[in-house]
Formats: structure tokens, sequence, C-alpha cells
């Protein structure tokens, strides 16, 4: 298979026209906008739909109707852009219909600026709209991965009727790394194939209406229930995470995205100065990978968080763990990246505190 050398955001966009996605409804924002650039030249040479919205909100509404039809469809964004999104997610979420979302993660909160950040993660996992629902949540940590993951989402919002979103950062959709594509022709999914779509049903089959207002509080609340027996269906069989070094670990240092390679090679630096630490990367945030991550802290004396935030995934490690092992946190936020150094001197550090 070819490879190519691509910008992250360039990578998403043609992963997702080759998982099938027909349409794109998005608005420009940075560090994301290479996504809408791409799909604006592509789209309509493989017969797909690029339309650029008045604003984030339409983009989602749009998604929203599209999705309602069965076919295949994404809007991306960044941090700002999401949290107006927010309101046509949870109405996805409350028809059960399928899409991807795409977050390419800026500095915050309100404008802050258009560096890499991670601190969405509570937005994706825990509240990106009103009401009680999940969405799937992916953390791509290379160029490949965001190529990779971006097919899988599809398939898993689909196979669980939810929407899922990739969650990136700036770092990663900005870098140029090989990629190279699994699949060399582009999928072509039959909407008429999924029972639930309204794509016309030419009196063979009852008039689907896809809806998420229930005025009956009963029929509501029976709905939720029944939509988080799936999710907890979705909890057991989709859960995934990446263990670096941790069979004899004494130090597990736990993150996600771009920062677990700079973790990686402070873990590796760690090893060369005598230090057991090993790393867990979830590649799932929601769900949480909480068995990988008890496996890879089976060990461990200590556990160190590492995120471009003040600390947002570190209680779903705690959590994990069932605050059984001292958790520390190490983080930067605004936009600053750590480095692999300062992350190696925390791992140190904590060695220096076990060994006392």
């Amino acid at each position: 298979m070819e490879r190519n050398l691509m910008k992250g955001n360039e990578a998403l966009a043609e992963a997702a026209i080759r998982a099938g996605c027909k349409c794109f409804f998005g608005y420009p924002i940075t560090p994301q906008t290479e996504i809408s650039a791409y799909m604006a030249k592509r789209m309509p040479k493989v017969g797909g739909v690029f339309l650029q919205a008045e604003s984030e909100i339409a983009a989602i509404n749009m998604v929203y109707g599209c999705a309602s039809s069965g076919v295949r469809c994404m809007t991306s964004s960044s941090s700002p852009g999401i949290s107006l999104k927010s309101e046509g997610v949870s109405y996805m979420a409350g028809s059960d219909l399928p899409c991807v979302i795409v977050n390419v993660m800026r500095g915050g909160p309100g404008l802050g600026g258009i560096q890499p950040s991670q601190s969405d993660y509570w937005q994706a996992t825990r509240a990106l709209g009103h009401g009680d629902f999940q969405i799937l949540v992916f953390a791509p940590s290379t160029v490949q991965e965001m190529a990779d993951l971006m097919g899988r989402a599809f398939d898993e919002a689909d196979k669980y009727r939810m929407p899922a979103m990739i969650l990136a950062d700036g770092l990663l959709g900005q870098m140029m790394e090989p990629v190279t594509f699994k699949v060399d022709e582009i999928q072509h999914h039959d909407a008429s194939e999924k029972p639930w779509a309204t794509n016309g049903h030419g009196n063979k089959r009852r008039h689907n209406i896809v809806n998420s207002l229930y005025l009956q509080a009963e029929e509501l609340e029976r709905l939720n229930f029944e939509r988080f027996e799936r999710y907890e269906t979705v909890k057991k069989e989709l859960h995934e995470a990446e263990l670096y070094k941790t069979e004899d670990a004494d130090i597990v240092v736990a993150a996600y995205g771009s920062v677990a390679r700079l973790a990686k090679a402070a873990v590796d630096r760690a090893r060369e100065a005598g230090i057991k630490a090993g790393l867990v990367r979830p590649v799932t945030l929601w769900p949480f990978p909480v068995q990988e991550v008890r496996e890879a802290c089976r060990n461990a004396k200590r556990v160190l968080c590492v995120e471009m935030s003040m600390g947002q995934m570190i209680d779903d490690v705690k959590l994990a763990l069932d605050c059984r092992i001292p958790v520390e946190f190490y983080g930067r936020t605004g936009g600053v990246v750590p480095k692999p150094t300062a992350i190696f001197e925390q791992i140190k550090l904590l060695s220096e505190k076990e060994a006392e």
C-alpha cells in the first residue's frame, strides 16, 4: 500500500471519504480548517457533498438532518466551535443517530488561543450537550492513527447508533507524518439497509420518524433506560488502550493523544536511568479502558497522569484504580506543550519519593 506524507487534518479528511462519508458540513476555525479545505476540494470529485454552513450551529443541525436519512456524514471544529454544536449533538443522541464529529482541540477557556490543548476531555466524555447521554470518543496519538480511527468511528457509530468523536489536538492536526490508508477504494454504504432511517419507505415498511421530543415523562424515561442499557453493552465491547513497558513498572504514566508520545520518550529515558517506568495510553476515552488501566498498574506503586490541561482525565484514572494507588498529576495548559524532559523529571521525583 502506498504511503502518503500528510498533515493530520488532511489524513482525517481522506480517511473519512474512504470510509464512505458522503456529506460534510462545517465552519472554519483554527487549527482544524485544513479538514474543511480538503473536503471542499475532494468531496465534489467523489460524488459527495461539501457545505460550509453559516455557523457551527447550522453545521451540526445539517448533520442532524443528513444522519436521519442514514447517510454517513460528519462535521469538524475546534473547542469553542464544538461548544456551539453541543445542543445539536444532544438532539442527535436523543434521536439515536450516528455521525462523526472531529474536535482538534485548542487552548481555552473562551476563545483562548490556537495552540494545542487537551482541555476538552470533560466536554467530550461528560457533557457534550444537555441531558443523559454519552458519545463514543477516540483519541489518536499519531497521524496514522488519526486515519485508522476515522473509519472505526464511522463503523462503531453505525453499530451502536451513537455520535462518535475523534478527539485530537492542534499538534496532531498540524504535524505531517507518513500515512498508509488501509482502504484503497471508497466504501459505499447503502442507507436503505438502515431500518430506522427516514429515506423513503415506498409503502414497504412502517413510516420512520426521527425525533428527540417526548412530552410524556414515562415514555422519555423508558427510552433513556433503554439507551443506557445499550451504553452498558458498549462499555463491555468497546475499550482500548496501549500498554508500554508496564509489566514490571513501579511508576506508570497515564497519557493520551499527542502527550502520550512525549510521555513514551520520558519513559524510555527513565528506563535508561534505572527507573522502572511504563505508559498506559487510552485510545477510547469513552468508554474509558478501565480493565487496561488496571492491568497496566497491576504492579505499580505510583501513577503519574500527564495532560495538556489542568487535570481532567486524572479523575477517570483514579476511578479505574479505585483510588488504591496514589495518582499524581503533571500538566501544562493554555497551549503550552509539556516537554519529555519535564515529564522525566516528574517520574524521577516520584521514584525518589517511593525510595524514601
